[in-house]
């Protein structure tokens, strides 16, 4: 099988290692990739928005299937474009329709949809220009801290925790104002829930599902949960709070329900779903929904999962998900990030990068690296991940 996947983060790599395992494999390209995945495939130089770009090399290069990485092409609509050419639509993609992409795309679908299916989230209200008094005055029911969420994608920077009443208020101005751009036309304002964070994934076909090892992220950059928010800094799998009394809630309460969801709202969805989750005393609410694995999340569950990787990803392009069996490495994983100095703030690129030959226990994924005259340099804020094996988790293999 002839596979293109789309992206060049950790995510992308952890996949296309992964990917690159199955003996089904022919041959795997990644558009753009970075200086990890060209280890694992042959990087092409395409841009993930270019569907006139990928779709002319799907054809030229006989490639069976697309995975989608990044959340971008989702909401932009590549499934749409492939299944809408006559030319494309043999070709297998895996990711959801860009109606059900606004299950990340847009916050206030997704809040309206857990409030149509009863899935557990916190109380909200969606605000525009129009209605910016009735959201002070939203603002004024609640109690500190306050959450406000720019309600379309914000390159992971809309969303704001503040503690004082009056500064949410100028905020939710300054958002509506264009603060975010086009993302802040509406602004989600949402209940603070107070828990444990966890980031829990299934891949469907759109009639059943299959759950993937859990894992949880950091985001904070200093030691001891400290400092400006990242894009993350690392992340853990498995959780030790998800045990199996937490996890038969997350399948009745929220993943069950939204699959069903999915399928009575006529929306198509074939392909990942990240639920963002919190532990509030016990009982999961969802925060958010993502279209597609987490990052560096990905780092850490990619190493857990046993078996063959396409053998999934065809069930879900083929609606035959249901069956397939799934087995997780009962050993836990932690994942650390390499970044740039100065990152998340400024920081600068092309530094060369040494070393990476004598690492021979961990496993070294490329978040944002490039290759130069057989140099490996730095290409972004998060340059490695780096995931290591520990002990017996203490979970039964699942």
């Amino acid at each position: 099988m002839n596979i293109l996947l789309l992206g060049s983060g950790g995510r992308e790599h952890a996949m296309a290692w992964k990917i690159r395992q199955s003996r089904r494999l022919h041959k795997l390209y990644i558009a753009p990739g970075n200086a990890g995945t060209a280890r694992e495939g042959t990087n092409i130089d395409l841009s993930v928005d270019d569907f006139n770009g990928i779709g002319r090399f799907a054809l030229d290069n006989q490639v069976d299937m697309v995975v989608v990485g990044p959340e971008d092409p989702l909401v932009k609509g590549i499934v749409d474009y492939f299944h809408g050419d006559p030319q494309l639509k043999h070709i297998s993609i895996i990711g959801p329709s860009k109606k059900a992409a606004q299950m990340e795309g847009s916050k206030e679908f997704a809040k309206a949809f857990m409030m149509r299916h009863q899935i557990p989230t916190a109380r909200y209200l969606a605000v525009t220009n129009s209605n910016l008094q009735e959201g002070l005055q939203f603002l004024a029911t609640m109690k500190a801290p306050y959450v406000l969420k720019a309600d379309g994608l914000a390159a992971g920077k809309g969303v704001l925790i503040l503690h004082d009443l009056e500064e949410a208020g100028d905020e939710l101005k300054q958002m509506l104002g264009g603060k975010f751009g086009d993302a802040g036309h509406t602004v989600v304002i949402e209940e603070f829930l107070q828990g444990i964070e966890l980031s829990v994934f299934v891949i469907t076909d759109g009639k059943s599902y299959t759950l993937l090892p859990e894992a949880k992220d950091y985001k904070r950059i200093g030691v001891g949960d400290t400092g400006p928010n990242t894009g993350g800094m690392g992340a853990v799998s498995p959780v030790p709070f998800a045990n199996s009394s937490f996890m038969k809630k997350v399948r009745e309460r929220i993943i069950e329900p939204t699959v069903s969801g999915l399928r009575q709202d006529d929306i198509e969805y074939r392909g990942f779903i990240f639920f963002g989750l919190i532990n509030c005393q016990g009982d999961p609410f969802v925060i958010e929904y993502n279209a597609r694995l987490g990052d560096p999340e990905t780092e850490a569950i990619m190493p857990r999962l046993q078996g063959d990787f396409i053998d999934l990803l065809e069930g879900v392009a083929t609606q035959t998900l249901e069956g397939r069996q799934v087995s997780t490495d009962p050993r836990s994983v932690t994942t650390v990030m390499l970044v740039s100095g100065g990152y998340p703030g400024k920081y600068e690129k092309g530094k060369c990068i040494t070393g990476l030959e004598i690492n021979t226990e961990s496993l070294i994924f490329h978040a944002g690296s490039r290759k130069e005259d057989e140099k490996i340099l730095t290409n972004g804020g998060r340059v490695l991940a780096i995931s290591s094996y520990g002990k017996h988790s203490g979970k039964q293999p699942t």
